[in-house]
């Protein structure tokens, strides 16, 4: 439902004025208008979150709420084609990875509609005569502000954990691309989600973003997006003596040993930088590579990224376009950075013949050696850009790879099992892959940063833990 809110059941009207315009990364045209909401469009969805979590939604038992949930799940299989169609369009993604975020989206529907009615809570042994039981109940009313990256994922990941464990949702999605989110927000009401259950406010980030991290009647915030705006989401949280959740990026290092399997790694090391165009939080922006290896590796990757295409997303290349003006300049900026700090360009892809002038279009760009210190090595970029950085042993590899600000992922490459665990476990991140990166979009694993990549955890039960807080009652029956 595009120029409209979903506030309490019903698509609505902006309750301010003006709307915002819907770029095409494809070509910089004006496609669609969003509402433009600001703070009393977040003060309606509030009140009717409120309404919903102390009335019909609150008493909906679990696994009636896996029920509805199980239902959104089909209904966006049955209508994956377009949902993908909406998604590549809105944020520039090629169609291969549209239909697989779309995928992704059904699978947390699943996976969080299976999971309603089985995150049990626990009885606790405690002294002769008494009984103690340890309940999770729902926050109330969670406030969620998602990315333009993965409008689409990040709407499964965060709302499918939210409302399975009982919570009333308000959303604001990103202002660049939510195209996908309205119509997945149609299909959960066609789902039978009761009023009030879920709403959606679009609209700037320091309007309506800004009016939900404030409001007073939010239990819970759960926020994606830069380290910058954390701080202030956090800094909101806190004046509400409310928790959050927070993932803020990452400057993910991929450690390749000499003993590594380069046929295998080669293929994962690529796609992470240029999947999404680079806008990932944990894409493999930092590559290490063991100095005993570098010349035998490195032409290999050069012939990778010089094969490498950049295209419309309706052109279904490897790489498509970043997602806005803003962000191309951005990624230039680092471009020109680099070039002025004297570092080589080893390797660089193709924009297509026929792409648009108007479009936004960024060649994938390998550099190196990049020395550690350099901004290029330090600060997410979120464009596809990766640093090649030389590293001498597994003692230089763990150094450089936790000398970071970040603490997201890590990929592991080696064939001995030993060094497998070793730097595996002293890896400073949230998720480490040995031998892989990725795990398609990983419904089931924890996720989630140390440092400037944020804390909490989203994804599988971990994030129902996020949502829910801990209830202890005590019987005395002695």
């Amino acid at each position: 439902m595009i120029g409209k809110h979903f506030i309490g059941g019903t698509w609505c009207d902006s309750r301010g004025s003006g709307t915002i315009p819907v770029r095409s990364p494809d070509d910089g045209a004006v496609f669609a208008e969003l509402a433009r909401g600001g703070a009393d469009d977040i003060d309606a969805a509030v009140a009717a979150a409120r309404t919903a979590f102390e009335g019909e939604w609150g008493r909906t038992p679990a696994v009636e709420r896996g029920r509805i949930l199980a239902r959104t799940a089909r209904l966006i299989e049955a209508n994956a084609e377009e949902l993908a169609g909406i998604e590549a369009r809105d944020c520039g993604k090629p169609m291969k990875q549209a239909r697989a975020d779309i995928t992704a989206v059904a699978r947390y529907f699943e996976f969080y509609g299976g999971a309603a009615d089985k995150f049990h809570g626990e009885q606790i042994p405690y002294l002769e005569g008494y009984t103690v039981m340890v309940k999770r109940d729902p926050r109330g009313v969670t406030g969620h502000i998602i990315p333009w990256n993965y409008p689409a994922q990040m709407f499964g990941r965060t709302i499918g954990g939210s409302l399975a464990a009982g919570n009333a949702c308000v959303l604001k999605p990103a202002e660049e691309a939510c195209l996908s989110v309205l119509r997945l927000t149609e299909l959960l009401q066609e789902a039978g989600l009761p009023a009030g259950a879920l709403n959606v406010v679009t609209g700037y980030g320091e309007e309506a973003g800004a009016a939900l991290a404030n409001h007073p009647g939010i239990d819970f915030i759960s926020f994606t997006g830069s380290p910058e705006v954390g701080t202030l989401v956090q800094q909101a949280s806190a004046a509400h003596h409310r928790g959050c959740t927070l993932e803020l990026g990452g400057k993910s290092p991929q450690i390749v040993f000499e003993d590594a399997d380069f046929a295998k790694a080669l293929p994962y090391i690529t796609n992470a930088i240029v999947q999404n165009a680079g806008q990932t939080c944990s894409a493999g922006s930092r590559l290490l590579v063991q100095r005993a290896v570098l010349d035998r590796f490195v032409p290999l990757l050069q012939e990778r990224f010089a094969a490498l295409r950049v295209g419309a997303s309706g052109d279904d290349l490897e790489c498509g376009p970043l997602i806005s003006k803003t962000q191309l300049e951005r990624v230039r900026s680092y471009v020109e950075r680099a070039e002025s700090d004297g570092l080589k360009l080893l390797a660089e892809a193709t924009i297509a013949d026929g792409a648009s002038p108007g479009g936004y279009y960024c060649a994938p760009r390998l550099y190196g050696p990049v020395p550690a210190d350099n901004v290029l090595a330090r600060e997410e970029v979120f464009g596809p850009i990766l640093s090649l950085i030389p590293f001498e042993d597994e003692l230089d590899a763990i150094r450089l790879a936790n000398g970071g600000d970040f603490g997201l992922v890590a990929g592991v490459w080696t064939e001995n099992g030993a060094r497998q665990m070793r730097v595996a476990n002293a890896m400073r991140c949230g998720q480490v892959f040995v031998n892989g990166y990725g795990a398609g979009a990983g419904i089931e694993l924890p996720f989630g940063g140390v440092g400037r990549s944020g804390h909490g955890r989203e994804k599988g039960m971990e994030a129902l833990r996020e949502f829910t807080m801990a209830k202890t009652i005590v019987f005395n029956h002695g």
